[in-house]
C-alpha cells in the first residue's frame, strides 16, 4: 500500500492532461463512429456486436432461440413489402417538370422514379406484336431509352414511319411540349389515331392470342389519353369538362380503378365545391374492402370538418367538451393522420413542398407531398379545417401503441417507408421520417463520456495543481475500500502463507 501511495505522489499534472486527453480523443472516436453508423444503417454498432456476439457467452441463446421459433410460427409477422404506385396526379414532364428545372437547375425527379415510369410505359404502351409494325417497334426502343432528347427523336421517327403510332404522339405531349396548351393538342391528336386503333383492334381481339393483346394494349392507350386530356382540361380552368370526361372514362372502362381515376375526380370536384358528389365518391371508395390513399382519409376527414371547423374554438370545446360532430371530426382527422402521418406539417405549412414525384408510396411521404400539392388550395377554402387540423392532429400520436408494434385503426406503420422515399424523392427535399429513430444509449453514453473527459483535460490544463490534488484525493477514495480488505485479508491469514505466495 505504501508503493500505491509513492506511486500517486510522483505522477505530476501533465499526466493527468494526457490521460484526460487520451481518453477524450478516444470516446470522441467512438462516437464518431457510432453516429455514423447509427446514421448509416439506424442502429448502434456496440449494441449488435453486444446482442450478436456478446449475448450468446453470457446464456441468450435461449430467448434467441424461442423468438426464432416464434418467428418460424408466425410467418404473417414478417415485415411488410412497400408497394410502389403511380402517382395519379403525376405532372407533365416537359411543360411542368423541366420547366421547373430550367428556373432553378435541380431535377425534381430522381433516376428510379423515371426508371418506373418507363416500366409503365413499356407495359401499358408496348405488346408483342410491335415488331411487325416498324413505328411501333421504334417506340419500343424509344421507352427504353434513358437520354430524354433521344426519347423525343424516336417519337418523331416513329411517326415518319406511320403517323398512326399513337404512343409517339403521346411521348410527344408528355415530353417535348413546354406548355398545358401544346400538350394538349397532342393529346387529342393522340386520341383521334388511338381510337381508330382500338375500335379496329376491338373488332379482332377473338381471332388469335396476339389479337387480344394488341387489343389489350390499344385499350391501355386509349384510357391514358382520356385521362391525361381530362388533367388538362382541370389545368387550364376547364373544371366543369375535366369532370364529364373523367366520369365518362370511369363508366366506360370501370375494370380501369387500378389506376385510381377516382382520386383526380375528387380533386376536381373539390375545386368546384361539390361537397355532396365528393361524398357520394366516397361512400363508393372508402370501403373496407379496398386499398386507402390519403386522398381518401384525408378528403372524409375534410367533409367532416367542413360541418364543424366554423365554430370550432379550442378553448370552449375544453370547458363543454365535444360534441359529436366535433367528435366525428377528430376521429376522422386521427384516422387520416395514423394512415400518413407526414401531411398535417405540410397541410399546416410547416414543412416545404416540391414537386410531387412521378411515383409514390402509400402512408409514405411522397403520398403526403403529393397529397398537399393539389389539395391545400381545397383546404384553405374550408374556413377553420386547417384550424380543426392544428388543435387535433397531434392527439393521434397518444392512442397509437409504441413501440409501433400494431396499429390502431390500420395496420402497424411500415418500417421500408424511409429506404423507399429516399429512393423516390430528390436529394435536396428533407425527408419526413416517422416514427423518429431515437438516439441509442451508447451514442448518448459515448456522447458524455467525451464531453466529460474533454472538460477534464481542459480543467486539467488550467488548473494542474488543484485538478492533480482532486483526482489523487479521488483515487485514495476509490483505492481505500479495497485496502481496508486487504489490511482484512493480512490480518487473518498466517504471515507464511503470504511469504509462500510471494516466492512463487
Amino acid at each position: 500500500m505504501i508503493n500505491v501511495a509513492m506511486f500517486l505522489n510522483t505522477l505530476t499534472p501533465k499526466f493527468y492532461v494526457a490521460l484526460t486527453g487520451t481518453s477524450s480523443l478516444i470516446s470522441g472516436l467512438i462516437l464518431i463512429f457510432e453516429w455514423w453508423y447509427f446514421r448509416k444503417y439506424g442502429t448502434s454498432f456496440i449494441e449488435q456486436v453486444s446482442l450478436n456476439h456478446l449475448s450468446p457467452w453470457l446464456g441468450g441463446n435461449d430467448s434467441n432461440g424461442n423468438s426464432n421459433g416464434s418467428s418460424n410460427n408466425s410467418p404473417q409477422q414478417t415485415a411488410p413489402e412497400c408497394k410502389v404506385w403511380r402517382n395519379p396526379l403525376n405532372l407533365f414532364r416537359g411543360s411542368e417538370y423541366n420547366r421547373f428545372t430550367w428556373v432553378t437547375g435541380k431535377d425534381p425527379l430522381t433516376f428510379y422514379d423515371m426508371n418506373l415510369s418507363a416500366q409503365d410505359h413499356q407495359t401499358f404502351f408496348t405488346c408483342d406484336t410491335d415488331q411487325n409494325r416498324p413505328a411501333d417497334e421504334i417506340m419500343q426502343r424509344a421507352w427504353r431509352e434513358r437520354n430524354p432528347q433521344l426519347r423525343i427523336k424516336k417519337a418523331h421517327e416513329a411517326l415518319d414511319k406511320s403517323s398512326e403510332c399513337a404512343s409517339a404522339w403521346i411521348l410527344l405531349a408528355e415530353e417535348e411540349a413546354t406548355t398545358i396548351l401544346e400538350a394538349e393538342r397532342l393529346f387529342k391528336q393522340a386520341l383521334k389515331v388511338g381510337e381508330i386503333n382500338y375500335k379496329k383492334s376491338q373488332s379482332l381481339q377473338h381471332q388469335s392470342a396476339q389479337h387480344e393483346a394488341l387489343h389489350r394494349r390499344d385499350t391501355n392507350v386509349l384510357v391514358y389519353i382520356k385521362r391525361r386530356l381530362a388533367m388538362c382540361a382541370r389545368k387550364l380552368g376547364r373544371v366543369k369538362e375535366a369532370v364529364k370526361m373523367m366520369r365518362d372514362l370511369m363508366k366506360e372502362f370501370p375494370l380501369f380503378n387500378v389506376l385510381n381515376i377516382h382520386e383526380n375526380l375528387i380533386e376536381a370536384l373539390l375545386e368546384l365545391q361539390a361537397y355532396a358528389d365528393v361524398q357520394a365518391v366516397l361512400a363508393k371508395y372508402d370501403d373496407i374492402s379496398l386499398p386507402k390513399s390519403a386522398t381518401i382519409c384525408y378528403t372524409a376527414a375534410l367533409l367532416k370538418a367542413r360541418a364543424v371547423c366554423d365554430k370550432f374554438s379550442p378553448e370552449v370545446a375544453s370547458k363543454r367538451g365535444l360534441s359529436t360532430a366535433e367528435m366525428n371530426a377528430v376521429e376522422a382527422i386521427h384516422r387520416a393522420v395514423e394512415f400518413n402521418p407526414h401531411v398535417p406539417k405540410y397541410l399546416l405549412e410547416m414543412k416545404s413542398l416540391i414537386l410531387p414525384p412521378e411515383h409514390i408510396l402509400k402512408r409514405g411521404d411522397s403520398e403526403g407531398i403529393a397529397y398537399v400539392f393539389f389539395h391545400l388550395p381545397h383546404w384553405k377554402k374550408v374556413e377553420g379545417a386547417l384550424n380543426l387540423l392544428h388543435c387535433t392532429w397531434e392527439g393521434t400520436f397518444r392512442m397509437i401503441p409504441y413501440p409501433l408494434e400494431k396499429g390502431h385503426l390500420f395496420y402497424p406503420y411500415p418500417s421500408c417507408t424511409e429506404s423507399a422515399d429516399r429512393e423516390l424523392l430528390p436529394t435536396f427535399h428533407e425527408l419526413s421520417v416517422y416514427p423518429k429513430k431515437e438516439l441509442p444509449f451508447f451514442i448518448l453514453f459515448t456522447a458524455g463520456l467525451c464531453s466529460f473527459t474533454a472538460l477534464l483535460a481542459l480543467l486539467t490544463h488550467q488548473f494542474p495543481e488543484p485538478m492533480g490534488l482532486i483526482a489523487k484525493t479521488f483515487l485514495s477514495t476509490i483505492s481505500a475500500p479495497f485496502n481496508f480488505l486487504l489490511d482484512k485479508i493480512e490480518s487473518m491469514l498466517p504471515s507464511t502463507l503470504w511469504h509462500q505466495l510471494s516466492r512463487l
